[in-house]
C-alpha cells in the first residue's frame, strides 16, 4: 500500500485541532501524526517526526504563523496549508503567507457553529492536504498558490460555452491568456513584474477561492509596470492591462469588433474549478484564435489542458511552464501529454516568450 501522507495540525484551538484531526482522519490516504498549539510545541513534536504536510493557523501565542511559516521555509521547506478565516484583513495575511511560501489556503469559519462548519469544510482541506504533498519542495520558497474544492460530477467547459470558432483571421490586439493553480501566485508575480507597460492585453485564470483574488490583484498592482486588477464584467483586455478572474466565478474572452473585453459570469464548476483555466482557453481559442498565445503553468490536475489544445488547434502560439521550475508539473504536463505545447520554458524566460509573442 502506498504510504499515507504524514500531518502536522498546529492550532491554539483544542477544537480546531480536534476537528481538523476528524476532518482528515476520514480519508485513508492522511494520517495526523500530531497536533501542537503553537508553533514552540510543533517545532519539538516535528523533532521526533517531520511531517510531510503542515496545517497552519497565522494568529497564535508565542510565536504566530508567518513567522514560523518563514523560519520553515528558510530551515527545511515543507508544504504548508493556511487553516484562515476568510475576511478582507485575513486574505491579505493570506497573500504574505502564500508570498512566504504557503502552498495553500484553507478558510477557516470565524462566526457561528465553528465545529460544524469545519466539518463541512473536510473536502476541501482534504484537496489542500493532498495538493500540498505532491508540491515540489525545491520551488516552494519563491511559488504558492491556493487550491479550490473538489465535486463531482465534474463538467467540461461545454457546460459555459460550445466550441465554435468566430474569431478574426488577424487583428492588430494581441491577446495573453494564462493559466495557473498550485504555485502560480508566486509565478504570476515573476512573470508579470518583468513584462514592461507595452506588453499586451493579459487575462489570467488563477485558481482561488472567492475574496482572495481581490487582494491578489492589488498585490501585484503595486510591483507591476502594468496594470493588474481582478477583472469586472465588460472589462476591456488592452495592452499594458492584466485581469485576473474572480475568485467563484468563470471568466470568458469576448471580441466586439476588432476589440477584446471580458464577461465574467456565474455557472458549474468545470473541471472542478471555478474560475476554470479550460473555460478562458476556449473562449480565447473561439474569439481571438490565431491572435492569441496561451500560457499554461505550474498546477495540480489538468484543468487548462484540453482548452490549450483548442487555441492551439485554431491557430495560437502555446507555452508551457517546464518541469524544473513548476511546483507541481500536473497542468502543463497534460497539456503537453495532449499535444497542445508549442514548446516549453523556464518560469523567468516566459516574459521573454510574451513580448517576443508581441
Amino acid at each position: 500500500m502506498p504510504a499515507r501522507i504524514k500531518v502536522l495540525i498546529v492550532d491554539d484551538s483544542a477544537v480546531v485541532r480536534q476537528v481538523l484531526s476528524e476532518a482528515l482522519a476520514g480519508d485513508t490516504g492522511v494520517e495526523v501524526i500530531a497536533t501542537a498549539a503553537d508553533p514552540i510545541f510543533a517545532q519539538e513534536k516535528m523533532k521526533k517526526q517531520w511531517p510531510d504536510v503542515l496545517v497552519l493557523d497565522i494568529e497564535m501565542p508565542r510565536m504566530d504563523g508567518l513567522t514560523f511559516l518563514r523560519k520553515i521555509m528558510a530551515e527545511r521547506p515543507t508544504p504548508v496549508v493556511i487553516c484562515s478565516s476568510i475576511s478582507q484583513r485575513g486574505s491579505e495575511t493570506a497573500m504574505q503567507a502564500l508570498a512566504a511560501g504557503a502552498v495553500g489556503v484553507v478558510p477557516k469559519p470565524g462566526i457561528g457553529n465553528r465545529r460544524t462548519a469545519m466539518e463541512d469544510a473536510a473536502s476541501d482541506l482534504i484537496r489542500a492536504v493532498k495538493t500540498a504533498a505532491h508540491a515540489n519542495v525545491r520551488n516552494l520558497k519563491t511559488q504558492a498558490a491556493a487550491p479550490t474544492a473538489a465535486v463531482t460530477p465534474r463538467l467540461s467547459a461545454d457546460a459555459i460555452l460550445p466550441a465554435t470558432s468566430q474569431a478574426m483571421a488577424e487583428t492588430t490586439e494581441r491577446i495573453v491568456a494564462i493559466g495557473t493553480s498550485t504555485g502560480g501566485t508566486q509565478a504570476l508575480e515573476t512573470v508579470l513584474a518583468a513584462l514592461p507597460r507595452v506588453s499586451p492585453g493579459i487575462v489570467i485564470v488563477q485558481h482561488m477561492p472567492e475574496k482572495f483574488t481581490a487582494s491578489f490583484a492589488a498585490r501585484l498592482d503595486t510591483v507591476c509596470q502594468i496594470e493588474v486588477r481582478e477583472a469586472r464584467n465588460g472589462d476591456r483586455v488592452m495592452p499594458g492591462r492584466a485581469l485576473i478572474a474572480p475568485g467563484g466565478r468563470h471568466m470568458l474572452l469576448k471580441r466586439n469588433g476588432a476589440q477584446y473585453h471580458v464577461e465574467v459570469v456565474d455557472g458549474p464548476l468545470v473541471n472542478r474549478h471555478r474560475p476554470s483555466v479550460d473555460v478562458l482557453f476556449r473562449s480565447v481559442a473561439k474569439f481571438a484564435g490565431r491572435n492569441a498565445l496561451g500560457v499554461i503553468m505550474t498546477g495540480m490536475g489538468d484543468d487548462g489542458a484540453r482548452g490549450l489544445r483548442e487555441m492551439h488547434d485554431a491557430g495560437a502560439s502555446t507555452v508551457a511552464q517546464d518541469e524544473a521550475t513548476c511546483v507541481v508539473y500536473g497542468m502543463p504536463k497534460e497539456a503537453v501529454r495532449l499535444g497542445g505545447v508549442d514548446r516549453s520554458a523556464p518560469l523567468q524566460a516566459i516574459p521573454a516568450e510574451i513580448m517576443k509573442y508581441a
